[in-house]
């Protein structure tokens, strides 16, 4: 067999993967918009078609997995060839968690359906997502565009999703201090706005894998982080 015909049989093995890595990308985004969409609005029926999707999604990351595992057995790759392939196998695997934390949220969809939720909380929830899910498409986008410079960007932003979820927190922790009968409901939604949050931290890890992929070399200093939550409350001294 020429190397020119191994050479173009494992281009067209990279470019299934990163086929199948963009695909599982448009199902996290759906999954995630239809998570909400249930919460806020107490879909039982959108939960459960989320939940059920969760298992293409599953699906989907082990098929990569193990086309992986068989490219680099077959063609021992080195240098870029290698990253791409590596890089594959951690984005699906970001990529399937995202897809968790949104069948996480739809589970809670039926605790919260004999209270409903506060407008203004659902808009807190929205927002947050907006800019989960904003953050997810940009870093999918710049997965097929390959730019270092825009992945390092994504990866530095980290902080707004933070910022957003902490302000949340402060959010529900109010209306359960002024309404014991709030407790339940917002509780739901503090885990449900913490998972959010961890899709954010998700598209943050994918922007770092392209990076890597793109360059070589990981992205220089700790990664900026703006979750104050756990000093909420606190007395200062």
């Amino acid at each position: 067999m020429s190397s020119t015909h191994i050479l173009s049989a494992f281009d067209d093995e990279l470019k299934y993967l990163m086929r199948r890595i963009s695909e599982m990308g448009g199902m996290a985004e759906q999954m995630v918009a239809e998570s909400v969409r249930a919460l806020v609005n107490t879909d039982g029926a959108l939960a459960q078609k989320v939940i059920s999707d969760d298992v293409v999604m599953d699906a989907t990351e082990r098929e990569i997995g193990d086309k992986a595992i068989v490219m680099i057995a077959r063609r021992q790759p080195m240098a870029a060839d290698l990253r791409e392939i590596i890089g594959a196998l951690r984005i699906a695997s970001d990529l399937e968690r995202v897809g968790d934390l949104g069948k996480s949220n739809c589970k809670r969809v039926m605790a919260v359906q004999s209270s409903g939720i506060p407008r203004k909380l659902a808009r807190g929830i929205e927002h947050l997502s907006d800019l989960a899910l904003a953050q997810l498409k940009e870093v999918l986008d710049v997965y097929t565009t390959r730019s270092a410079e825009k992945a390092k960007s994504i990866r530095d932003r980290d902080e707004e999703i933070d910022s957003m979820y902490t302000s949340l927190f402060r959010e529900l922790l109010t209306y359960m201090m002024e309404d014991p009968r709030n407790i339940t409901s917002c509780t739901h939604l503090l885990f449900c706005a913490k998972n959010i949050e961890r899709i954010g931290d998700h598209a943050t890890n994918i922007a770092e894998t392209i990076y890597y992929m793109t360059t070589g070399a990981q992205p220089e200093g700790e990664r900026p982080k703006e979750d104050l939550t756990s000093s909420v409350g606190a007395i200062n001294e």
